[in-house]
């Protein structure tokens, strides 16, 4: 996938997280990245001194501790909904255009066929309700933004569910991984890229688009691919319910985003999930090699 450079000069917010780092690393020096400590989206100040003029400002930065915000609410309020209005709100002021990250979490999570941008809304956590406030505080104060909602993104590097099990399939002769949470596993590498060919054409985007990676797994399939990319034994890893790992905030039992939206704007589709994490092991292992670890 080749992003398509935009006119405008790009800002990215949420540059220390997975998903901004690989923006900005993947823009060809197009993007400038902040991370918190540069530039808070909850400090109008903060806003102002970066955002003074046109530009495409790609929304990375989140509250994504998705547990811990079932009893930290107003920190989850503070970056998903009042640091994005404040963002959309410094945007239209200036002339500057939006492209706001979200989420799967803020459907039910009930849904049998993959969602699309008009289905009904119904998040269960603190998290989604949040994210999906956000969203709505974006498009109001900016119509001509767009939301952009994603799902379980992941690099293969550092403390993400790949990262993880990979660190386990060394540590353990078997992992158990819950099977009946089914979503779309987003490689944040192909993520970057589309939201980099979005940033060409925001403003004339819908106002809500899925962009995920290509087909469904569960966790419990994506845990065994990623055994299987670096030459284990997938048969290691064991299925087990949700029931058998509780959590704070409950996670949805079926997220799968649709593609069509994404598609019909005159955009490229992310590649199919499988070959996502193919593409992240192998990137993953060229930086073991360079750096010299494992």
């Amino acid at each position: 996938m080749t992003p398509t450079a935009p006119v405008r000069p790009i800002v990215v917010t949420g540059a220390a997280g997975q998903l901004g780092r690989q923006v900005v690393a993947r823009s060809g020096g197009a993007a400038v990245g902040y991370g918190s400590n540069e530039l808070d989206i909850t400090d109008p100040s903060s806003i102002a001194a970066t955002i003074t003029g046109e530009c495409v400002v790609i929304n990375c930065a989140a509250h994504t501790a998705v547990d811990a915000a079932e009893t930290d609410v107003d920190a989850a309020e503070e970056l998903n909904v009042r640091g994005p209005r404040l963002l959309a709100e410094r945007c239209a002021e200036v002339g500057a255009q939006l492209l706001h990250v979200s989420t799967d979490y803020v459907f039910p999570g009930d849904a049998r066929t993959p969602y699309e941008p008009s289905d009904p809304t119904g998040p269960r956590t603190v998290y989604g309700r949040t994210k999906l406030a956000g969203e709505k505080a974006v498009l109001a104060a900016l119509p001509g933004a767009t939301v952009v909602r994603t799902a379980w993104v992941y690099t293969g590097v550092g403390t993400d569910f790949v990262a993880t099990m990979l660190r386990l399939e060394r540590e353990r002769d078997t992992v158990t991984v819950v099977s009946d949470q089914v979503g779309s596993p987003t490689y944040a590498a192909d993520l970057a890229d589309g939201l980099l060919e979005a940033a060409g054409t925001v403003g004339a985007l819908p106002s809500v688009l899925h962009a995920a990676g290509g087909g469904s797994a569960s966790w419990f399939d994506l845990a065994r691919a990623a055994f299987a990319g670096v030459g284990a034994d997938p048969e290691r890893v064991r299925p087990c319910s949700s029931d058998d790992f509780p959590r704070p905030a409950p996670r949805p039992a079926y997220s799968v985003l649709s593609p069509r939206s994404w598609i019909g704007a005159g955009l490229t589709p992310l590649r199919p999930w499988r070959d996502a994490v193919d593409a992240a092991l192998a990137a993953r292992a060229d930086e073991s090699g360079r750096f010299g670890g494992r």
